[in-house]
């Protein structure tokens, strides 16, 4: 996957946490109680994008956070 691509869609990942006023613990802790099995790092490591982001995490992101699948993949003008 193109490494520019994954640290917008990282960065958006971020900036639509940090809008909702979750820490990076505070979306893990979600997403573990949805069934994802993800730590607090694996969250830091996706927002810079060094950590591919997998689907059944995206759909549940998309969920926890209220937003489009377009606010996670909006890569115009980042």
């Amino acid at each position: 996957m193109n490494k520019d691509i994954e640290k917008k869609v990282g960065n958006n990942v971020r900036e639509l946490r940090e809008l909702r006023k979750l820490t990076q613990e505070e979306l893990a802790a979600k997403l573990q109680v949805n069934g994802c099995d993800i730590t607090r790092s694996a969250v830091a490591k996706i927002e810079v994008g060094q950590r591919h982001l997998y689907p059944d995490e995206i759909i549940l992101i998309k969920k926890i956070l209220n937003v489009s699948y377009d606010d996670i993949f909006n890569i115009r003008g980042n």
